[in-house]
C-alpha cells in the first residue's frame, strides 16, 4: 500500500513516496528489533510481552532485576519469539553505546526503541519535601536515560538502516504539572523536548513520538502512602472515562505508537489519561 503522492497529484522536489510495509494481519510488528528499555518488570515487562504478542524479537534491558529479565525473556520465548536480556544503566552512556553494539551484533539492527525507564520520585509526597537526590535521580534516569538512548540509537538507525521507530514514555503531567513532585514534571517536560528535537534531528528516516499516559493502576502507585482510597475517588470523579487506567490497556497505545500504524506521525505527543487532563488542541 503506498504512502505517498496520490494519483493525479505533483510531486515535488526532495518529496519522498513512502511504501508501508506489509505485515501479517495481528502482528503490526512482526519480525522487527524491539528493545525495552526497564523492561524487566511493570510496564515496561508488559510492553515487552506486547511486542512478542505482535511478533517482534525483544531485548530487555534491565539494571539489577536480572532474574526478573530472565522471566520476561523466557515468557516471550514461550511465545516463539527471539529474546535477550542485556544489563545497562541507561544513564550511562558508555553502558547505552555497550548495548546498542550488543543489539547490532546479535541482530544487526534495531527497528524500534521504547524509552521505558524511569523515576516518578514515587518516596516523595509533596513539593515541600525538597531532596536533592530525588532531583538528580528522576533528572538522571527520566532526562538523561531518554537522551542518551534516544542518540545513540537513533543515530544508528539513521546512519545504518535509514529506518526506525523510538517511542518515549512521557507523562500527563506535562498538561496538569504536579504538586507532589515538581521535579517529575520537569524530568517529563524533558522527554518532550528530548521527542520533539529528535524527531527532527533523525527526520525523515526515523519518527520519534511520545506516550503521556496518567494514573496508571501499578503495584508502585497503590504502595504510595498518599494514594489513599479518597484520593483514588478524586480522581475518578474527575476522569471522563471514570477509570484509573489500567497499564496492560494502555500498551496498546505503545503498540500503536512503535508500529506503521501511525505511519504519519512524529514529534507527537498521545495522551492517554481517560480525559483527565483534557488538553487543548
Amino acid at each position: 500500500m503506498s504512502w505517498g503522492t496520490a494519483p493525479g497529484s505533483v510531486k515535488v522536489e526532495g518529496e519522498i513516496d513512502w511504501v508501508r510495509r506489509p505485515t501479517p494481519p495481528g502482528k503490526r510488528l512482526y519480525d522487527q528489533i524491539v528493545v525495552v528499555t526497564g523492561a524487566s518488570r511493570g510496564f515496561g515487562r508488559l510492553i515487552a510481552l506486547a511486542a512478542a504478542d505482535e511478533g517482534a524479537h525483544v531485548v530487555v534491558n534491565y539494571v539489577r532485576s536480572a532474574d526478573a529479565a530472565a522471566d520476561v525473556v523466557k515468557e516471550i520465548q514461550e511465545k516463539g519469539r527471539k529474546a535477550i536480556a542485556v544489563q545497562a544503566d541507561v544513564s550511562k552512556y558508555d553502558q547505552v553505546k555497550a548495548m546498542a553494539d550488543r543489539v547490532w551484533n546479535e541482530f544487526g539492527r534495531c527497528d524500534v526503541l521504547i524509552n521505558n525507564a524511569g523515576e516518578t520520585a514515587a518516596t516523595k509526597m509533596s513539593w515541600r519535601e525538597l531532596n536533592e537526590e530525588v532531583i538528580d535521580e528522576t533528572l538522571r534516569l527520566d532526562v538523561k536515560g531518554t537522551l542518551l538512548c534516544t542518540h545513540e540509537f537513533g543515530s544508528r538507525m539513521l546512519d545504518l538502516q535509514k529506518s526506525g521507530t523510538i517511542v518515549n514514555v512521557c507523562s500527563n503531567v506535562i498538561v496538569t504539572g504536579s504538586p507532589r513532585a515538581p521535579e517529575y514534571a520537569a524530568a517529563k517536560y524533558g522527554v518532550l523536548g528530548i521527542t520533539k528535537s529528535y524527531a527532527l534531528a533523525l527526520a525523515p528516516f526515523v519518527r520519534v513520538n511520545a506516550i503521556g499516559p496518567g494514573y496508571m493502576d501499578t503495584e508502585s502507585l497503590r504502595a504510595r502512602k498518599d494514594w489513599t482510597p479518597q484520593r483514588k475517588k478524586w480522581i475518578v470523579d474527575h476522569t471522563p472515562l471514570k477509570s484509573i487506567g489500567k497499564p496492560e490497556n494502555i500498551v496498546h497505545i505503545v503498540m500503536f505508537l512503535a508500529s506503521q500504524d501511525s505511519f504519519h506521525m512524529t514529534g507527537n505527543l498521545v495522551i492517554c489519561d481517560g480525559g483527565f487532563s483534557m488538553p487543548g488542541a
